[in-house]
């Protein structure tokens, strides 16, 4: 059987809490402010066994949102194998999605470009993608780079949502942003999977 969208939910947030979720020490995150739980998301979607849940997870958020993006990406370097590995599944569904990179600042060469991945730019319907959304800024950023190229952006996704005011944030710029995950849940999950061992003992 296939897997399910439930059975590579299950699996990539536990190989997210295993690998990406931190909760000993002090971390700064994005935004600037500290932390004492940090997700390091990259560890989990550049693994080669969590590429296929991302894309494929990605790709059922989109469609549950109902949107037909040409294309998916966004700000270097979080949003790239997220893209890529959605780009990737969506060759297994009825419409194939395109991937492109958001660079911080122009190339220095050529045309100088900010958009990367699509020789069409201009009247693109796009999906702003990003890996963990604290404050939602770089998200917001890509937002407004793809917009200045031309672009259609219907929604956005990120892979974990902290719930910090990303949500609010794009909402004032008329985007929906559709978490996988939120932190809580990992959270949560994380402290279940201590308690289990704890009883195993």
């Amino acid at each position: 059987m296939p897997p399910t969208n439930s059975d590579d939910r299950s699996r990539l947030k536990d190989i997210l809490v295993r690998a990406s979720l931190s909760m000993e020490g002090s971390f700064t995150l994005h935004s600037g402010e500290k932390s004492g739980v940090y997700v390091d998301a990259k560890l989990t979607t550049f693994s080669p066994e969590a590429m296929p849940l991302v894309g494929r997870l990605v790709l059922n958020k989109i469609k549950e949102c109902g949107w037909h993006p040409s294309a998916v990406g966004g700000l270097t370097l979080g949003a790239d194998p997220i893209a890529f590995a959605v780009a990737r599944e969506s060759l297994e569904t009825s419409e194939t999605i395109r991937a492109f990179v958001v660079r911080k600042e122009p190339k220095k060469h050529g045309k100088q470009k900010f958009i990367e991945g699509l020789e069409q730019i201009e009247n693109q319907n796009v999906v702003i993608l990003d890996d963990v959304c604290t404050k939602g800024d770089s998200t917001k950023q890509a937002i407004d780079k793809a917009e200045e190229a031309g672009m259609r952006v219907i929604g956005a996704v990120c892979l974990v949502d902290r719930e910090s005011g990303a949500t609010e944030l794009l909402a004032q710029k008329g985007i929906r942003l559709a978490p996988i995950f939120t932190l809580r849940e990992l959270i949560a999950y994380r402290e279940e999977i201590a308690l289990e061992h704890t009883h195993s003992r």
